[in-house]
């Protein structure tokens, strides 16, 4: 957390976009809507340092030429991405957000092709995995939410012995339940980093935000990170 904040309510994000990115303005009104400051910002800034949280949206940054957020980790943004992750402040990945994640080194494995060779676009179940974390302190145990997917790359692999220091070090934090969309290995959806303020997840808690939207699951991932690094103004 942020040392110069303390719990509660406020947070200002930056929600990045890259030539490619569709899902920010869903970022951007979903926080709002929670009574949050979320700004848009280009993908060409250098520095995050006026904000509280940085939201990678989904979408196709740079039409997702050679693989999914391959071009996007080398963007000027990213060094700043980067120096943000090792303040402890909170840093979301959102599908294409999870796939930048991973090829920028922020977090471990690749997303690939999904198993089924088909763009999967689908209401999806998830299971919480931990509660004691900043991205799912006001979910409930062993919680099902209802998030859904739009992808076409979102099988998540990495080799057996990450993998297992994954699950050794707690930090699987959603696993598809009752079906697996696109043959992510050990049902993950979602992983966080080692210090545990980096997540990326491929389901989208954006599209979960509103009754309108069919269900407002995803708001327990923003209302904690908000729980957790926000502060009281």
């Amino acid at each position: 957390m942020n040392a110069t904040r303390q719990k509660g309510s406020l947070m200002k994000f930056a929600v990045v976009v890259f030539p490619g990115t569709w899902s920010d303005w869903d970022c951007v009104y979903a926080l709002q809507d929670l009574g949050q400051t979320a700004e848009r910002v280009w993908h060409q800034e250098s520095a995050l340092d006026d904000y509280d949280g940085v939201i990678l949206p989904g979408g196709f940054s740079y039409g997702d030429h050679l693989r999914c957020g391959a071009i996007a980790k080398f963007s000027p943004v990213m060094s700043a991405v980067e120096r943000f992750a090792m303040t402890g402040r909170p840093i979301l990945g959102i599908c294409n957000g999870f796939q930048i994640l991973c090829e920028a080194g922020l977090l471990p494995g690749a997303l690939l092709r999904n198993a089924s060779l088909q763009f999967r676009c689908q209401p999806q179940k998830l299971t919480v995995e931990r509660l004691d974390t900043g991205f799912t302190n006001l979910c409930q145990p062993r919680q099902i939410v209802q998030v859904p997917i739009s992808h076409g790359e979102g099988q998540y692999f990495a080799p057996e012995s990450v993998l297992d220091e994954l699950e050794e070090d707690d930090r699987v934090l959603f696993r598809y339940t009752d079906g697996n969309p696109n043959g992510s290995l050990r049902d993950i959806a979602g992983i966080m980093n080692s210090m545990g303020n980096v997540l990326g997840m491929m389901p989208h808690p954006e599209r979960a935000s509103d009754e309108l939207l069919g269900g407002t699951d995803g708001n327990c991932i923003w209302r904690s990170i908000i729980q957790e690094w926000g502060s009281d103004g």
